[in-house]
């Protein structure tokens, strides 16, 4: 049996933050565009003859084209049919550039070499809002196959153009709204309270747990004052997270989440986390560093008063052998008991 023996103290995760890290300007945001269309110039590593879109969408181009010619009679490996997606950023004009990711739907090999042809990208509006042609990159990138397969993924550097703009007057606007970007009513008040306390006149009122409405000052344009609100530091409450990878066995914690009293087993390893003023060191341990004792019984560690995080856990169980999975599930099962406060999200 190995026994794992830790202590408690409690922490208060606080930092100073700008307000444009925690929180987003409502209606400022990219947009997400798509299209479809063909690639060619590919070294017979097109779509086969089972694709029969691509086919299709061969014969209707050759058609716009004054060539008549049946998708049955076509036989090109030179071609792939691709999704065309791109970000409109906020605020993007006519004629500016914008990136291009293309992606093969049909059971081509590779798209190195290809050109994609002229494709109108469209919003969820239906409407077209850029276009986009040109060579395309693969920059290294690997099928799924990984290795030496050929990728079916490919960018178009600037190969977006815009044709039609999102309309945001803020210049004209008096009132905008913030949106935290993790909802937290002490952080939503925190705003609320820095930014009166600044202009000494109240701009700001928090609605909810995500959301603070502003009122820009007289003297000010609203380009102005959200840029000033922008670079303003606040005092931010985190909250705490552990990430979990099951496939690789990953751990991303931070050092100071707490893990409250609990007894549990799990297979041959007995975890006892408790409160106590001073550490009791059994007689014949010896120190591994100067937070953690090693006990007679080597299946045995003792943590020092406060020092009993979800790290020092993790740290514990890999001295004794634990193995990933074994980690993972123990914390998941402290979670599920409650000793874990922190959201506990698993990718």
């Amino acid at each position: 049996m190995r026994t794992i023996i830790l202590f408690l103290l409690t922490f208060t995760t606080i930092y100073a933050a700008k307000i444009s890290d925690v929180a987003n300007i409502v209606g400022v945001r990219d947009n997400h565009l798509i299209g479809y269309s063909l690639v060619v110039g590919l070294e017979k590593t097109g779509d086969g003859t089972t694709s029969k879109f691509t086919l299709q969408s061969i014969a209707n181009m050759l058609k716009a084209m004054n060539i008549d010619m049946n998708s049955i009679d076509i036989k090109s490996k030179n071609v792939a049919a691709v999704v065309v997606t791109a970000e409109l950023a906020p605020f993007a004009r006519q004629g500016d550039k914008i990136d291009i990711t293309v992606s093969s739907i049909g059971d081509a090999k590779s798209l190195e070499g290809g050109t994609l042809l002229m494709t109108p990208l469209k919003g969820v509006d239906g409407k077209i809002y850029a276009l986009a042609q040109g060579a395309i990159s693969i920059g290294g990138r690997n099928g799924q196959g990984g290795g030496d397969s050929h990728p079916t993924t490919g960018l178009i550097y600037d190969g977006g153009l815009v044709e039609r703009e999102i309309s945001i007057d803020l210049y004209n606007q008096e009132f905008i709204t913030l949106s935290l970007k993790d909802a937290n009513f002490q952080n939503s008040v925190t705003i609320q309270k820095t930014l009166n306390e600044l202009y000494s006149t109240q701009v700001a009122v928090a609605l909810d747990s995500r959301t603070i409405r502003l009122k820009k000052p007289q003297n000010k344009s609203m380009v102005e004052f959200l840029a000033e609100v922008q670079e303003i530091d606040m005092d931010y409450n985190v909250k705490d997270r552990i990430v979990i990878n099951e496939r690789t066995g990953t751990i991303i914690s931070g050092v100071g989440i707490e893990i409250k009293p609990i007894v549990m087993t799990h297979g041959d390893i007995t975890i006892k986390i408790t409160e106590q003023d001073e550490l009791s060191r059994p007689a014949g341990s010896m120190s591994v560093d100067e937070n953690m004792v090693i006990g007679l019984n080597e299946n045995e560690l003792y943590t020092k008063t406060g020092s009993t995080t979800v790290a020092n856990l993790v740290r514990s169980l890999q001295k004794l052998g634990a193995t990933p999975k074994d980690i993972i599930s123990i914390l998941e099962a402290i979670k599920s008991a409650g000793s874990i406060s922190a959201e506990l999200k698993l990718i």
